[in-house]
């Protein structure tokens, strides 16, 4: 049996390969990351664009640059960092700023600042992926050069569709 190389490889917002659609023979090696960091190149800083969805459930990619508004979930998000470093701020929200409907999908933003105890924060870098537990507000802050997040969340009044834009058409 002759043994198959594989070989990975990693994108960056400075370098990346463009995806295409490729044949694969089911293999979960053959599988990666949609083009997050050609999205992320042509999106606003902390813009949700998603990339992926199955039901209510999506993958969304932001560029992470600077400073980004206080968010909040009914719901556990996850944060995955594909580039850059980025620092993760959260606040366990009063009573006064928890969403009341339980049921809400995707993330909001906060209303002024969050009311509540401060929780800390994470340094995630490439490859980290946080916890962002639900009625906390968090906040990205990149204090260097641009990153790219990807966010597993629901789909929400947030989450911005480019389908037009970032679907191969040939």
């Amino acid at each position: 049996m002759t043994e198959i190389a594989y070989q990975t490889r990693f994108g960056s917002l400075k370098q990346y390969e463009k995806g295409r659609v490729e044949p694969i023979a089911d293999d979960v090696r053959h599988y990666a990351f949609s083009n997050c960091f050609e999205i992320a190149n042509h999106s606003a800083p902390y813009e949700k664009v998603v990339f992926g969805q199955n039901q209510i459930y999506v993958l969304e990619t932001l560029r992470a640059e600077g400073t980004s508004p206080w968010y909040t979930c009914a719901h556990d998000e996850f944060a995955l960092v594909m580039d850059g470093e980025v620092e993760v701020h959260l606040v366990q929200l009063d009573a006064s700023q928890t969403l009341k409907d339980a049921d809400k999908n995707g993330a909001v933003l906060v209303q002024g600042e969050p009311v509540g105890k401060k929780m800390g924060w994470m340094k995630l870098s490439r490859g980290h992926q946080g916890l962002l537990p639900k009625n906390t507000a968090y906040q990205f802050r990149t204090p260097g050069e641009p990153g790219v997040i990807v966010l597993q969340t629901c789909k929400g009044e947030l989450s911005v569709e480019k389908w037009a834009d970032i679907c191969q058409t040939h």
